[in-house]
């Protein structure tokens, strides 16, 4: 079997949303029975079907980059942080949906793999208020997930998706909310298998394809 071209996406969030455990729901189809921190970074791997049942299908390798969860300002922090930004393909922004700080986190998440080159010293959240215009360029497809649904209680969800519904509108981006200890979530057929499964689509098409659909070398 010839062997799979691959992308490269990056899981970033706080430590403690549960990164490690959603990229191994998504690569296991399995509940991850003992977490642990994040020290630098880890990876693993999703075998995925570019555009599924379709004459275009392929089969490529996702790579997802489970980066250790630091919020340090310190420049070492970000600096070693740095090396795991290079080619990335993708990015998937992870937060807790009961921890409204790790939301408004994203901003400095995002920013500091866009731009890793550039300290994100002028990023402003407050109350939601921040620089819109240092997304406006991206060209990097990005997916926003929600974890730790079932700590809502039922009464109060409403009210934190809507307060949490602005991320993907902000970062241009589909949005996923789930609890990473149930597979169903993400079940095939079901609307966040279809997101996910479009975003993955779109990071192959960045990665190989040209704009009117012809496939690219890249070797880089």
């Amino acid at each position: 079997m010839a062997a799979l071209d691959r992308v490269k996406v990056l899981v970033l969030g706080d430590s403690g949303v549960g990164k490690s455990s959603l990229v191994h729901l998504l690569c296991h189809n399995q509940v991850l029975g003992n977490p642990s921190w994040t020290v630098g970074c880890s990876v693993d791997v999703r075998i995925h079907d570019y555009k599924e049942g379709t004459p275009e299908e392929k089969t490529y390798y996702i790579e997802l980059w489970d980066v250790g969860g630091s919020v340090g300002s310190a420049t070492s922090v970000k600096s070693t942080r740095a090396v795991f930004y290079n080619l990335l393909n993708g990015i998937i922004l992870v937060h807790d949906l009961t921890n409204k700080k790790s939301s408004q986190n994203l901003y400095r998440w995002s920013l500091e793999a866009l731009n890793r080159d550039v300290a994100p010293t002028g990023v402003l959240v407050t109350n939601g208020d921040y620089d819109r215009e240092q997304f406006a360029d991206n060209q990097i497809p990005l997916l926003v997930i929600g974890t730790k649904l079932d700590q809502i209680p039922e009464t109060k969800r409403n009210e934190v998706l809507t307060r949490t519904a602005f991320l993907a509108e902000d970062f241009n981006a589909e949005e996923i909310n789930l609890d990473c200890t149930n597979p169903r979530y993400l079940a095939a057929g079901s609307s966040n298998a279809v997101k996910l499964s479009r975003f993955f689509d779109k990071v192959i098409e960045k990665r190989y394809y040209l704009r009117d659909g012809n496939q690219v070398c890249n070797f880089s």
